[in-house]
């Protein structure tokens, strides 16, 4: 099964699916799943685990990370179930897919962090050609999509999404900023997505007051650990 990577209404679910923990909690290894790897390429699971962040500035652990195949992950899991939840005033913004798709078994390993006012920061790293992640990080916001709102049960949100040029994080990044607006409360999630050799990154923070520099330097710490340790 193949996932739609990076789809608007994603960046919002995929928020909401780290602040319900989704991304702390460790998928059980079935089939050899965390050591998948990309034929021809090596990575495994298990080495991308090793290259995660083990600490982050501002930022405590929230769990052991996840590791596996792509589709296996929790987080991954939780995200695709809120979408398909999810009822967009726009439509064609929650199923377009952006860069391409990411198959479900594709090796890849996530980890979780929380902060001290109550923000979550996530990293997920990808096994994935240079091809491939070029497209990911090259992808843009259709131009009609950059406002939208959705409905999931009796939550009405508002979202306004803010796009970056093309950023130098690790051989080249994309950074996707989103306020929500429900009711009185309002959060923000900042999206980065780097490549690297062989590999392909993302570190999303969410909260009331993140900001896109807070997003730029995780994925900065993000890309010299992966660097460090990924042969």
């Amino acid at each position: 099964m193949a996932y739609r990577f990076l789809p608007i209404v994603l960046l919002v679910t995929a928020a909401a699916a780290t602040a319900c923990g989704g991304g702390g909690e460790r998928a059980r290894e079935v089939g050899g799943t965390a050591r998948a790897e990309v034929a021809g390429i090596g990575f495994t699971s298990d080495q991308l685990a090793q290259a995660l962040l083990t600490e982050a500035t501002g930022y405590r652990r929230a769990g052991e990370p996840d590791s596996g195949e792509y589709g296996s992950l929790k987080a991954i899991q939780n995200a695709a179930r809120l979408q398909r939840e999810a009822t967009l005033d726009k439509p064609r913004c929650g199923t377009g897919s952006p860069g391409g798709t990411v198959a479900g078994d594709v090796p890849a390993a996530l980890v979780s962090f929380t902060g001290n006012a109550g923000q979550t920061a996530t990293e997920t790293l990808m096994g994935m050609s240079a091809a491939d992640g070029e497209k990911q990080v090259n992808a843009r916001v259709p131009s009609g999509c950059l406002g939208f709102r959705t409905k999931i049960g009796s939550n009405l949100a508002e979202h306004r999404v803010a796009e970056v040029p093309k950023g130098d994080i690790g051989e080249g990044s994309r950074t996707v900023g989103v306020t929500t607006t429900s009711g009185n409360a309002k959060t923000r999630t900042w999206y980065v997505v780097f490549r690297g050799r062989h590999y392909l990154a993302t570190v999303s923070v969410f909260g009331p007051t993140v900001t896109r520099a807070d997003a730029e330097r995780l994925a900065r710490e993000a890309h010299a650990q992966a660097e460090r340790v990924l042969p």
